[in-house]
Parts: C-alpha cells; structure tokens; sequence
C-alpha cells in the first residue's frame, strides 16, 4: 500500500509530466486516434472489441478538443472523426 506522500509526489509528477507535452505531440496522438476511427477493424478483434475502440477513441479526440492550448491547428479531422 502506497502512503499518501508517495501517492502526491506521484500525482504531482504525472501532472507536471503532463505539462512536458507539446500541443504538436497531442495533436500526433489525437490524429492516432482520428486515423484508426477512419480505419479498417483488424482481423484479430471482434466487433464488440472494435466498437469499445472507436468509443474510447472519439472520447480521447472530445476531451482533446475541449483543450485550450490549440492555436493555428487545424483541428477539422477531429471534429469529423467525432460526427
């Protein structure tokens, strides 16, 4: 079990961590996302694990455009991918 220091200094560092990200670095990852809800379902997933898939994904491209760090981003993928 963890102390609550060692759960703070951890929340703390994940945050900070967080900040170290560059809005390029989200908007690759937030494309990750727009690319595989624009793609093809792999063959070793079933249609349940697919569907689960896109969900999460569409929510991860959400919660990006949601940010406030965005400037001259053309964040027009991101938003047909959530239609």
């Amino acid at each position: 079990m963890q102390s609550k220091n060692s759960l703070l200094v951890l929340s703390f560092w994940k945050e900070n961590k967080m900040n170290e990200i560059t809005p390029a670095q989200r908007y690759t990852s937030t494309m990750d996302s727009v690319n595989l809800i624009n793609g093809v379902k792999p063959a070793m997933m079933t249609d349940v694990e697919w569907a689960d898939c896109i969900k999460r994904n569409k929510e991860h491209i959400e919660i990006m455009l949601a940010k406030d760090f965005w400037t001259t981003e053309d964040l027009t993928p991101f938003k047909e991918a959530v239609k």
